[in-house]
């Protein structure tokens, strides 16, 4: 049970940090966001709040921000056929039913001559009883069109995603990717506000009652100046000689009270990750001071982008193993292991998850964001857009086959962890 509300924690937040950079940036530029999904596939819960439908859906395999004009998603009124409007005291159009009309009252009929719910947002017409007066009714800007039951607000022009400048465009897609990091410095900063920061000193933190360290005398806050003779400059040094040599004897001179002393100490054995290291219970010195508090998330950010773009290259240049991939099933299974170590390293699985998911995002291939910035620098290049049904096809052939990935991931995942 602790794993899945913290595998559905992280994958909640991660989701939701994501695609709220989206629908925040895209509402401040003033485009119509019909739905905020989390993950894909059926409904599971669903309400609607000012313009927007939030849902939540079966598939956690992300989530999406569904704006007007992204898709053929509002159905045109053709010549010649027959509607019901509603109107308000103003006499404008405030619902539009093409279909389903009996369950409405008040509704005026009419046979279309033509709409234009986009830039004139006016619908002309004969009104029923009356074939020889051709009627033009204005069109609210929040409109709803219904049909087989579902409402649709209409979108004009000036709130489609295509109508926004290149700028405003650009920026409202890297927001997904750049709340992920965004999401990574708080948690990494959450991390330090815990714990501390850890420092690189050659210095004891925290000696655990009862371990290596503490029967063999060592005390919080003893600097290790060497071990069997070889000087230790930092952290990284102690632990690395500690791992060496499990199950035997090795001498701390560590300097106390301004005394400096010989203590022998045998670290224990553990397994881990397939190997056999030493451990003496003891955590590394850390720093509580806010300044140090307040840069860590960010830096920390800053230095596991670096380590996953190089990753990234050796991926790259090294050769690709489908295994190399985790889907959902392979990131639950992950998230069973960290939960074991404890909340703090639930925190920097967390984090490390938001800078691969904000990476991964900003990779310039189809369905992606980065896909999509791509198709903008082409845009910014040629001075106009790419035909958007050509566009469009590209993304969704992208969609298909990451779709497809994802399945083969999902597979592999399984019988790596359950067959």
């Amino acid at each position: 049970m602790t794993t899945v509300i913290a595998f559905i924690l992280i994958f909640g937040s991660l989701v939701i940090f994501h695609e709220a950079g989206h629908f925040f940036v895209a509402k401040k530029a003033g485009i119509l966001c019909r739905e905020f999904a989390i993950g894909f596939g059926p409904k599971i819960l669903s309400f609607k709040k000012n313009e927007t439908q939030y849902t939540v859906r079966l598939l956690p395999i992300g989530g999406y921000v569904r704006m007007a004009g992204e898709d053929p998603d509002m159905p045109e009124l053709k010549s010649g056929q027959r509607v019901g409007l509603l109107f308000d005291e103003n006499e404008a159009v405030e619902k539009i039913v093409v279909n389903g009309k009996d369950r409405y009252t008040g509704l005026r009929m009419i046979e279309t001559e033509s709409a234009d719910l986009e830039r004139a947002l006016v619908i002309k017409g004969y009104e029923e009883g009356d074939d020889e007066h051709l009627r033009t009714f204005k069109v609210k800007r929040d409109a709803v069109l219904v049909e087989d039951r579902m409402e649709m607000q209409i979108a004009p022009w000036d709130r489609q995603f295509a109508s926004k400048s290149l700028g405003k465009r650009a920026l409202t897609i890297f927001a997904g990717p750049l709340m992920n990091f965004v999401l990574a410095a708080l948690v990494f900063t959450l991390m330090a506000v815990v714990q501390g920061v850890p420092m690189t000193d050659p210095v004891l933190g925290t000696v655990v009652k009862d371990s290596a360290a503490a029967k063999a005398g060592l005390h919080k806050g003893d600097t290790v100046i060497s071990i069997d003779g070889a000087e230790i400059s930092t952290w990284n040094d102690i632990v690395d000689v500690i791992q060496k040599h499990p199950d035997e004897k090795i001498t701390f001179t560590v300097e106390r009270n301004g005394k400096t002393m010989d203590i022998p100490v045998t670290p224990k054995s553990i397994s881990e990750d397939g190997k056999t290291i030493g451990r003496i219970g003891v955590t590394s010195p850390v720093d509580h001071s806010p300044l140090k508090v307040a840069t860590y998330g960010i830096t920390q950010t800053y230095v596991w982008t670096v380590e996953i773009f190089k990753l990234l290259g050796h991926l790259i240049s090294g050769g690709f193993s489908i295994d190399m991939l985790s889907g959902p099933v392979g990131i639950y299974k992950s998230t069973e292991t960290v939960a074991k170590s404890g909340i703090i390293y639930l925190f920097k699985w967390a984090g490390l998850l938001s800078i691969n998911i904000g990476i991964m995002n900003l990779l310039p291939l189809p369905a992606l964001d980065g896909g999509r910035l791509l198709f903008f620098g082409i845009e910014a290049l040629r001075g106009k857009p790419i035909d958007r049904q050509k566009e469009g096809i590209v993304h969704f052939i992208g969609f298909a086959l990451l779709m497809l990935l994802m399945i083969i991931v999902t597979w592999n995942d399984i019988q790596r962890f359950f067959l």
